[in-house]
């Protein structure tokens, strides 16, 4: 058991420890308040949202809703993303909670080692794309050259909540108030860009709403860079 102890908080310690990228490695979670088996998957993203070298998003999932309780952030949009992984990674099924770290490497589950050694694995690869944010007034500008990816790329903008509680009343978890970072509230596609010319795009911010911009192969495909404005 101290065994068994000492190498879960190690793994803990390893997902707030930072390492060496050049650009933030992105951890989408698929999460859902009607899930059982998501709050410890939860309270690791809260851990990985405090770091700098990674962006930590939680998307939850409507496929559980039936169960009893209505996940309030559920978004359809974010199922079928996670369904596009799943037939991208030839995987047959979907569930929670999963984690994809740079739209790769599935973790399924809260297993702290396994996702501190895809963040470090992805962080130790070059992302081949330069990626920057300027805000001018209430427009981001996002900037942006290959450096050794070849594209098409898919550029996305995602709109967050940093942090949220809802007491859940009914479902799996009744009776519990569980704590909510980064929750993904708007998810749309800012442009197609061929990877050749500079990237040149800019859109519309609303008001103190942190936001992520990736840069995606396809729409479903390996996360080349990303950039945040908090």
């Amino acid at each position: 058991m101290k065994h068994l102890l000492s190498t879960t908080f190690a793994a803990l310690m390893a997902l707030s420890a930072p390492v060496f990228a050049d650009s933030p490695v992105v951890v989408e979670l698929f999460t859902s308040q009607g899930c059982s088996s998501c709050p410890p998957a939860d309270k690791m993203l809260h851990a990985l949202a405090e770091r700098d070298d990674v962006i930590a998003l939680a998307l939850h999932v409507d496929y559980w809703d039936y169960i009893g309780w209505k996940d309030q952030f559920a978004q359809a949009k974010f199922t079928k993303r996670q369904r596009n992984y799943a037939a991208l990674g030839n995987r047959r099924s979907i569930y929670t909670p999963q984690m994809i770290v740079n739209g790769v490497t599935s973790v399924v589950g809260a297993k702290a080692m396994k996702l501190s050694e895809a963040i470090s694995a992805h962080a130790a690869t070059p992302s081949g794309v330069d990626l920057s944010l300027t805000r001018e007034g209430n427009i981001v500008i996002v900037d942006g050259a290959a450096n050794g990816a070849e594209g098409p790329f898919v550029v996305q903008i995602v709109r967050y909540k940093p942090r949220s509680e809802v007491r859940i009343t009914r479902g799996e978890n009744a009776g519990k108030t569980l704590a909510y970072t980064n929750v993904a509230t708007e998810w749309s596609v800012l442009g197609e860009w061929d990877g050749v010319k500079p990237l040149s795009m800019s859109a519309r911010l609303n008001a103190e709403v942190p936001i992520v911009v990736i840069v995606q192969k396809q729409q479903f495909g390996p996360i080349l860079a990303a950039a945040r404005l908090r």
